[in-house]
């Protein structure tokens, strides 16, 4: 993508990861749309950045989705990058039988959502010059943390589908994968007190590289690379032992 003069949709964008971008982005001088459940969050992440416009959604919903794209499409008729950011953590016990709402709810936000919404907008997408997609997966999709499972496989199966959507879209839409570590969010609870990258860093790294490379198929942090790699360098049991606490 280009580094300004884009119209943009951030899903996810009243708080975390979202927020963070939107601002960067708006701040190199584009047009950020926000969009999720929570209005009040999203007027905060807007406030006092007069090109930030907020717009409810659930994302979870099928045909709210479907709703909201048509609107988007012609409220915004210039938007050419959509960022899939919107996503949920729970932890869940395999040990035992249990109750499958938090797997179920996980895999309808962080699998479904980006799905149906990219489903929605492409057409649109491909009308429009400098057109790019990008995903926001984790790099517990590739050595997973395992209180999290649902999660993980989540977001290792948008992983997968980004490098089928990057291969089907070639040469009209950029397609580009953003890999996050551990990163100082209200993810889960207590997470922005816990040892990780601090936000306002990630930011500005993928920021600088989305700017630097804007074709680039993957951005990953230092520590996210660590985990991206770590099956093909032949260290997965050694990350595997070390993100698990072994």
């Amino acid at each position: 993508m280009e580094s300004n003069n884009n119209t943009i949709l951030i899903t996810g964008g009243g708080s975390g990861i979202g927020q963070a971008l939107a601002h960067r982005l708006h701040d190199l001088g584009n047009h950020v749309i926000i969009a999720g459940r929570r209005l009040d969050a999203l007027a905060r992440a807007a406030e006092g950045r007069s090109r930030i416009t907020a717009i409810q959604v659930d994302l979870d919903d099928a045909t709210s989705i479907e709703a909201f794209a048509h609107r988007l499409t012609i409220d915004h008729p210039t938007l050419n990058v959509l960022i899939n950011n919107a996503g949920i953590m729970r932890f869940e016990a395999l040990e035992h039988r249990r109750d499958l709402a938090d797997a179920e709810a996980t895999v309808t936000t962080n699998l479904l959502g980006p799905i149906r919404l990219t489903n929605a907008l492409v057409d649109h997408l491909l009308t429009q010059p400098s057109a790019s997609i990008v995903n926001v997966t984790s790099g517990l999709a590739f050595v997973p943390l395992v209180v999290s499972p649902t999660y993980n496989a989540s977001k290792a199966a948008i992983h997968s589908y980004t490098v089928s959507l990057r291969e089907a879209l070639k040469g009209r839409i950029d397609v580009i994968e953003v890999i996050p570590p551990q990163v100082k969010t209200g993810l889960t609870p207590g997470q922005e007190q816990r040892e990780g990258v601090p936000l306002g860093d990630f930011a500005d790294d993928v920021v600088m590289q989305l700017c630097s490379e804007p074709t680039r198929p993957e951005i990953t942090v230092q520590y996210s690379q660590y985990a991206r790699r770590a099956e093909a360098d032949g260290r997965f049991d050694e990350v595997f032992a070390m993100i698990n606490g072994g």
